[in-house]
């Protein structure tokens, strides 16, 4: 039997066989021995049918909750034009409840055709945001199709206000609905996908360590499968190597696996496709992380040659259209912000000043687009002389990841009281509205580096300065502080090569919930 060990500084992890018994068990070391206590309790449940699998779960909750947010729509719109000065439809209302009712499966039939029902078992991170434009399609198509097979065949006539206002709360309420839905499967045991990572290299570390960081994802990494695993890594917890890839099938069936991430093991490409071909039988989710992963956006599309699946990039170049359009995004929705959060900004102001002596407002100089340095404009949440007193705070800095570019100190005591409520809910962002309107930012975009972090960015890391930086981007929502100084600077070259609109709107969206989660995660 293939022996594999793992190399940890100072430890070497015991081989560890399949077991072959019909207990699950060999004499000595249990595979189970080697997992968490959650990871077991699950394996129990699944095994004895106490719990099903997300993808079961997750399919019929969103079908629920469409059919749930149409009908409260449905109600919602009968009431409002249930008065007397309301149109007047050719059918009795009764008619029309009953036809209403008839319809509600070809609702459900039409979002499996827009592809809503799958997307969270298949992808890890998937959301309400990222299902929003299938939401809307679906929902745009059913009603108005609706409306035109009612006019064409007379069975129906509603009136057309009653028609476009049952189409906006049925999209309001979809997606609540939705979103409920969700935070009500995560909660459960089924929303959990044991996954095995082939690959305990550099790539398939890094994979696992990102999984640990977000369990939101339900993604409950059990451990690795590798021939020839690397050194072990910080970060990994008990995560150790369960086997080699000729017994990744057994692993499979043994632990109840969901997911498998492929992250470049050492075998031979040969190898590799032959393991994921011989993963077909047991309906496991197989995600494989590409060459030049770090070079993909979210906007990639896969298309053909003779056969052969090809990755395509756009060019990576931004029209001057396509700059006037962020622009004007910018000048709109920052214009609108300032109106409803000028009473905060007051209330923020007020609080600085009694807490402690000095100015409301931070200024500091950053590097902006096409190297062009700026003021950046945040609410003071530091003593007045901070930098007079940095020196004497050197010995809480934290390097993150050992890395001395990035200066993070725990703790710190020139940070005021109320300075640490508003970083705490990164309310000493909001001034950089300002600099938005000022054309020095964006409200989405690369992160504004100060200049002795902007001096170690060179080579192709210079193109994240094509755009301007943004209040918000992927380095708040995928983890802030938490991201190493080379990953950041590769995800601000992704958001710059890869810039869409629609990807800028669900950056947006994600950012409160990043906001708050990182909040509950230090509480």
């Amino acid at each position: 039997m293939n022996q594999i060990e793992w190399a940890a500084p100072g430890v070497l992890q015991p081989p560890v066989p399949i077991p072959t018994e019909d207990d699950g068990s060999l004499p000595g070391v249990r595979l189970e021995d080697l997992l968490d206590e959650r990871t077991r309790a699950l394996l129990r449940a699944r095994r004895n049918g106490q719990s099903r699998r997300r993808g079961w779960v997750i399919r019929r909750a969103l079908a629920a909750a469409d059919v749930t947010g149409i009908l409260l729509a449905f109600v919602l719109t009968q009431l409002a034009f249930s008065g007397n000065d309301a149109p007047v439809d050719r059918v009795s209302p009764s008619v029309e409840v009953v036809l209403f009712a008839l319809s509600l499966p070809l609702w459900v039939v039409l979002g499996r055709l827009y592809g809503l029902y799958a997307g969270d078992e298949e992808r890890a991170n998937h959301s309400t945001v990222d299902d929003f434009f299938g939401v809307f399609n679906m929902l745009t198509v059913g009603a108005w199709l609706l409306f035109g097979l009612a006019y064409v065949f007379k069975f129906a006539s509603p009136s057309f206000p009653k028609l476009a206002l049952f189409w906006v709360l049925s999209i309001v309420l979809v997606a609540i609905s939705r979103t409920v839905a969700r935070t009500l499967v995560r909660r459960t045991d089924a929303y959990i996908q044991n996954t095995l990572v082939v690959g305990a290299g550099h790539v398939g570390q890094r994979v696992a360590c990102k999984m640990l960081q977000h369990p939101e994802y339900g993604v409950n990494i059990i451990g690795f499968v590798d021939d020839h695993p690397r050194s072990r890594g910080d970060g990994l917890g008990g995560l150790t190597v369960l086997g080699g890839t000729a017994q990744l099938a057994e692993l499979v069936q043994a632990l109840d696996v969901e997911r498998v991430i492929v992250a470049f093991s050492q075998a031979p490409d040969a190898e590799t496709l032959d393991l994921v071909r011989r993963l077909n039988p047991f309906g496991v989710q197989v995600d494989i992380v590409p060459r030049l992963f770090d070079v993909l956006g979210p906007h990639m599309r896969v298309h053909a040659a003779e056969g052969i699946p090809l990755l395509g990039l756009a060019p990576a170049r931004l029209s001057s259209s396509s700059l006037f359009l962020k622009r004007v995004f910018d000048i709109v929705l920052s214009s609108l912000a300032l109106v409803p959060l000028l009473p905060l900004f007051v209330l923020a102001a007020a609080a600085i000043r009694l807490d402690s002596s000095g100015p409301v407002f931070f200024r500091q100089v950053r590097m902006g687009h096409n190297d062009r340095t700026f003021t950046i404009l945040k609410f003071r949440t530091m003593v007045a002389d901070a930098d007079e007193h940095k020196a004497d705070v050197a010995h809480l800095n934290k390097h993150l990841h050992g890395d001395p570019r990035m200066f993070k100190a725990p703790g710190d005591p020139r940070v005021t009281r109320v300075g640490g409520i508003l970083r705490r809910y990164s309310l000493d962002e909001l001034p950089q509205l300002f600099n938005v309107l000022r054309s020095e930012m964006s409200l989405v975009g690369p992160r504004p580096l100060i200049l002795d972090e902007d001096q170690h960015v060179d080579g192709w890391g210079r193109r994240r300065l094509d755009l301007k930086p943004g209040i918000t981007g992927l380095w708040q929502v995928l983890g802030r502080d938490d991201i190493p100084f080379e990953e950041m600077v590769a995800l601000d070259y992704r958001y710059v090569t890869t810039w869409s609109l629609s990807n800028d709107l669900q950056l947006m969206v994600r950012t409160l919930p990043a906001v708050f989660r990182k909040r509950l995660e230090h509480r």
